[in-house]
C-alpha cells in the first residue's frame, strides 16, 4: 500500500491541466448499454473508478477499449448483455448503481447489487427506486441485490424527487430517453455532470430539454445511435488545485477551468481574499495579499458549495485569520478529516454537521491517514503548506478521484512524492 510525502516549501507557481470529470465520465459510460453502436468519450480521466466501471461494464457485455494513453475510451454494447450487475464489482464504488437505469430501459429486467463506496453517509438507493418506479418499473430487495423488472418496457410518466438526487437524476434520464411516451423529472439535480450527460444522450439520439433546470423533459425515441462526446472538465479537481496557490501562496493556472462549473466557491475563495481571474485557457488563482480571511461555508446542491470540496475548504480556513463554521448538509459524516487536520496543529470543533475551525498561524507536518477520497488531497494541501514533513496514509482513496496528483504539484514547485508504505 502506498503513502504520500509532503514537505511544505513555499508557494506554487505554474500551470495545472485539470482532467476530465470522473462523476460525468462514470455517468457517460454506462450509457452505452442503451445502444448497439459504439460511444466513444473523449478527455476521460484516468482513475481507478474508471477502471472498476470498464470492469463493471465488461461483466454484462460491453467492450470498453482505452485509446490514446487512456484519455480516449471506446464503448460498445452491441452483443449479449448480461442483466446481472455482481457485488463483488459493485460493491467498490457507489456509481455502479448507474447501470440500472439503461439496463431496465435495453432489457426490460435488471438484477443490481446494492453498491458501496467511500463512508461519508447513506446515500440510500430508494430515490433511485421511486424515479425507476415511476417509469413502470417493479423492483424489490432481495438478498442484496435490486431486482428490476418492467415486462411492458418503460413508460413516460410525471415524477417529482423529494431531493436533487444526482444519480437519481442520471438514471432517470438514461432510462426514459427509451420509455414509451414523455417524462418529466421534478426537482431534478442541476450539476454540469447532469448537463454533461443530457448532451451525450441528445448526440445519441435522445429528445431532452431544461438540464441544468429542477425540471427536465424526456421524450422518448425507439433507439439511440453512437456518438462521440467530450467528458466535461472535473469541476473537484479544478476546485481542489484553485487551493493549492490559496493555502502556500503563489500563482496557478488551471488549464480548462471555467467560472460557471465553481462558481460559488469562487464567492467563498474571493471573501476569503483569493483573486480568480480568467484566462484564454483556464483560471489563474493568487493570494490577493497576507493571511487568508476566515469564512463560513454551507454545502448546498449545485449551484451551491459542493460537499465535494469541503474538506479542501477546511485545510484552507485552518489558517485563517477568525473563526469559521462549515455546515455539511448533504452527507451526515463528511467531517472524519478533521482529527487528521487536528494532528497537524488545526483548532477544529465537530459538532453533528457543523465544524468550527478557528485558524492558527500554521500547521505542523504529522503522519495522518485518509478517510475518503476528499479527506485524501485535503490533508496533502494543508502537508504543502505545513512546517515539516507529512506523510499521508491509505491514499489508495486518493487514486479513485484524482489523476496523477504528485506530477501535477509537483510541475508547480510542490515537494511531494509516493512511496511504499513498507519503505
Amino acid at each position: 500500500m502506498d503513502k504520500i510525502i509532503v514537505r511544505g516549501n513555499g508557494p506554487l507557481n505554474g500551470q495545472i491541466p485539470i482532467a476530465g470529470a470522473k462523476n460525468a465520465c462514470l455517468a457517460l459510460m454506462p450509457a452505452t448499454l442503451l445502444s448497439e453502436e459504439p460511444l466513444t468519450l473523449t478527455n476521460a480521466p484516468r482513475l481507478s473508478d474508471i477502471r472498476t466501471m470498464t470492469q463493471l461494464l465488461a461483466s454484462l457485455g460491453a467492450e470498453v477499449t482505452a485509446l490514446q494513453d487512456g484519455k480516449v475510451l471506446a464503448t460498445s454494447c452491441h452483443g449479449e448483455i448480461n442483466p446481472v450487475a455482481d457485488y463483488e464489482i459493485v460493491r467498490k464504488m457507489r456509481a455502479s448503481n448507474l447501470v440500472l437505469g439503461p439496463l431496465l430501459a435495453r432489457l426490460g429486467h435488471a438484477v443490481v447489487s446494492l453498491p458501496g463506496g467511500c463512508a461519508i453517509g447513506a446515500r440510500p438507493m430508494d430515490i433511485h427506486i421511486d424515479a425507476l418506479s415511476a417509469l413502470g418499473a417493479e423492483i424489490e430487495l432481495r438478498e442484496g441485490y435490486l431486482h428490476a423488472k418492467a415486462a411492458g418496457g418503460l413508460r413516460g410518466a410525471v415524477h417529482e424527487m423529494r431531493f436533487a438526487s444526482v444519480g437519481a437524476t442520471e438514471n432517470f434520464l438514461m432510462a426514459a430517453s427509451l420509455a414509451k411516451g414523455t417524462s418529466v423529472l421534478k426537482n431534478a439535480a442541476r450539476e454540469p455532470e447532469i448537463v454533461d450527460l443530457a448532451r451525450c444522450l441528445r448526440a445519441m439520439g435522445a429528445q431532452i430539454e431544461g438540464e441544468g433546470t429542477s425540471t427536465i423533459t424526456i421524450e422518448g425515441v425507439d433507439r439511440l445511435h453512437g456518438a462521440t462526446h467530450p467528458v466535461v472538465t472535473d469541476r473537484i479537481e479544478l476546485g481542489t488545485y484553485m487551493l493549492a496557490p490559496a493555502i502556500c501562496g503563489g500563482e496557478v493556472e488551471c488549464l480548462g477551468g471555467r467560472i460557471e462549473l465553481v462558481e460559488s466557491f469562487c464567492e467563498k475563495l474571493d471573501a476569503a481574499g483569493i483573486s480568480v481571474e480568467e484566462t484564454e485557457r483556464g483560471l489563474k488563482v493568487r493570494r490577493k495579499n497576507g493571511r487568508i480571511r476566515a469564512v463560513d461555508v454551507v454545502t448546498e446542491p449545485f449551484p451551491g458549495f459542493p460537499t465535494d470540496l469541503q474538506a479542501q475548504m477546511m485545510a484552507l480556513l485552518c489558517t485563517a485569520e477568525g473563526t469559521s463554521v462549515l455546515e455539511e448538509k448533504i452527507f451526515e459524516n463528511r467531517f472524519m478529516h478533521a482529527p487528521e487536520l487536528a494532528r497537524m496543529g488545526a483548532r477544529i470543533e465537530v459538532h453533528g454537521g457543523h465544524a468550527t475551525v478557528h485558524g492558527v498561524e500554521k500547521l505542523k507536518g504529522a503522519p495522518v491517514m485518509a478517510t475518503d477520497l476528499r479527506a485524501s488531497v485535503s490533508l496533502i494541501l494543508a502537508g504543502l503548506a505545513a512546517e515539516g514533513e507529512t506523510i499521508v496514509s491509505r491514499v489508495y482513496h486518493l487514486d479513485r478521484g484524482y489523476e496523477r496528483v504528485e506530477d501535477k504539484l509537483r510541475a508547480v514547485g510542490a515537494q511531494i512524492e509516493r512511496v511504499k508504505e513498507d519503505t
